[in-house]
């Protein structure tokens, strides 16, 4: 019994530190950094087809300051900036779903609100920003295109034209299709439309190069997301054990969804070539993602030292180079997703882009624990019932495992008599006493760790469930019932976590403490509840509500599987 204890006292207390270090991440304070966002895009200027070279880019990146754009919400659209004698003005597009500010020059978005997700659950906060430029933030998803006096070529990047400031999704419609133009010195026409769909957080981008010249040109576009390395949501990266992923990820044909972390990029460039693919920048609950339209190859980098010494990073998808024939109009096509870790969106936008929803290597025990939760939500309209049932099913589940464990500590507690009486007759002699309870529990067909392994087992499925719980942005802002309206949050009165502790007190108290147990151990025994009380008042109310549950069911089925032991034995002993 002594060892089985010690067992659960050291298992608890390093999950409990783990899940910890990871809620003190999430809720560290902000940490503003003023960065630099003065930089711009060198682009090739040799024949783009002859030698195909990777694009590079260099201390002039095509990034709007934070001048150009004094404001971007839309109430807020004061203005200008005059660069070669043209008047920079924010386009404003806004549908059901998004906000969206666009910088004439360069065309690339500077802003990105979600309407339908507020910051706060107070009725005057303001929707989720998830691009910005301005207080020394930099997040700008942006596009362009490389070649001979094209919108992207050298150092001047183009100031695009439209024919309003402010466009708005009508309720009827099922899209909205902006058009940005440009023409460069040849007369070479360039439309760069963005289409917004209803109901979607997805936007379709793409560039009509109209070729009035007598030659042929050659273009290949290119999609990128550049961010300064502070926080992202607020958040910093902060405390060790296992921390929510905040930074670059891509995809290609070999592998569909791989992680590129800040700390990777300041030691290696990333360069690979692939069919398909797409590139993210990934938040807690939110993703920024580029997926090109083109069936050529199509080039994922990061290398840019100017933007590191900046304190910026990127990472872009280029396209294959095409050729545009003289009359001719040709269309580059990529598509940009800024909105929730929603797996069924995602799943239509581009193959993997659905693991950006990552419940670490525990994926094969969280992604069904995931759509468990979804069946439940749909019959029972409420995540926190929700996540009761899918508590209820993984006991269920996993019923014979709990069923050998207190079977374990009810043979135990039989033993509980003859280990006093060791005790007191070999109590000075630590070694002969473990001898001999070796031989008891030989001779009894005890394991002293039977209880321990089933433990083991289930852990992997707390973990992965407490991966869900924080992964899904569906329980952000999702209220349980009275004071519980935000299960991603702490319970702000402190029941459920003393109801926890409550539950774990009871727990203990039906699990005497072994005989042979040292004094100090058993005094850290008995305040585990204590402590797992404190720690859970931070936690997140879906998994402190978890952890009730599972506490109260163990309870239940502790009871009920000793009467059983208990009846068997009493059987026993009348043969």
């Amino acid at each position: 019994m002594e060892s089985v204890r010690t067992f659960l006292f050291i298992t608890f207390a390093f999950l409990t530190f783990l899940l910890y270090q990871e809620w003190q991440k999430e809720h560290a304070p902000v940490k503003q950094e003023k960065a630099p966002i003065e930089s711009s895009i060198e682009t090739y200027q040799a024949d783009p087809i002859a030698t195909m070279p990777e694009p590079s880019t260099g201390e002039n990146a095509a990034i709007p300051s934070s001048d150009d754009i004094s404001s971007q919400l839309p109430e807020s659209q004061q203005p200008v900036k005059e660069v070669n004698s043209q008047t920079i003005q924010p386009i404003v597009v806004t549908t059901d779903t998004l906000r969206v500010v666009i910088s004439p020059k360069g065309g690339n978005f500077v802003s990105a609100e979600l309407l339908k997700y507020k910051e706060t659950l107070n009725e005057d906060s303001q929707p989720i920003n998830i691009l910005e430029n301005r207080n020394g933030r930099v997040f700008l998803a942006m596009s362009g295109l490389y070649g001979q006096d094209a919108p992207d070529f050298d150092k001047n990047v183009a100031v695009y034209s439209s024919s309003q400031n402010a466009y708005q999704l009508r309720e009827n419609d099922e899209n909205l299709s902006v058009d940005l133009t440009w023409v460069n010195k040849q007369g070479i026409e360039y439309i760069k439309r963005f289409t917004f769909y209803k109901d979607q957080y997805l936007v379709d981008v793409d560039y009509l190069v109209n070729n009035t010249t007598q030659e042929r040109v050659a273009n290949r576009m290119f999609t990128a997301l550049r961010r300064d390395t502070g926080g992202v949501d607020g958040q910093e990266q902060a405390g060790l054990g296992m921390q929510s992923y905040i930074g670059p990820a891509f995809s290609t044909q070999e592998e569909k969804y791989q992680k590129y972390e800040f700390d990777d990029l300041a030691e290696a460039d990333l360069n690979q070539t692939t069919t398909d693919g797409w590139v993210a920048m990934l938040q807690h609950y939110f993703v920024t993602a580029w997926v090109p339209v083109s069936e050529g190859t199509n080039t994922i980098d990061t290398t840019d030292k100017n933007l590191g010494k900046l304190g910026l990073t990127q990472i872009r998808i280029t396209q294959d180079w095409q050729w545009i024939a003289p009359g001719e109009t040709k269309t580059f096509s990529a598509k940009l997703y800024v909105g929730p870790k929603i797996q069924a969106n995602l799943e239509k936008v581009s193959s993997g882009l659905e693991l950006t929803v990552d419940y670490g290597f525990l994926w094969w025990i969280g992604q069904p624990i995931f759509y468990m939760l979804i069946f439940f939500q749909g019959f029972v309209i409420n995540w926190g019932a929700a996540i009761i049932l899918v508590t209820i099913a993984i006991k269920t589940i996993l019923y014979p495992l709990a069923r050998a464990q207190y079977r374990s500590f009810a043979k135990m507690r039989l033993l509980a008599p003859k280990m006093t009486a060791m005790k007191e007759q070999y109590g000075d002699d630590r070694q002969k006493m473990s001898m001999k309870m070796m031989e008891l529990y030989k001779k009894e067909k005890v394991n002293p760790l039977g209880g321990c392994f089933p433990l083991l087992i289930q852990m992997p499925v707390f973990i992965a469930l407490y991966w869900v719980l924080m992964e899904s942005v569906e329980l952000r802002h999702a209220p349980f019932i009275l004071w519980i309206d935000d299960m991603s949050v702490m319970d702000p009165y402190y029941v459920m976590p003393l109801l926890m502790g409550a539950s774990m007190y009871l727990m203990q108290k039906m699990q005497p403490m072994s005989p042979t147990m040292d004094p100090m151990q058993q005094k850290m025994m008995q305040m585990m509840p204590v402590f797992m009380t404190v720690f859970f008042v931070f936690f997140p109310a879906g998994l402190v509500l978890y952890w009730l549950m599972n506490n109260l069911i163990s309870i239940a089925q502790q009871l009920y599987i000793t009467k059983q032991f208990n009846n068997e034995q009493e059987a026993k002993g009348k043969k």
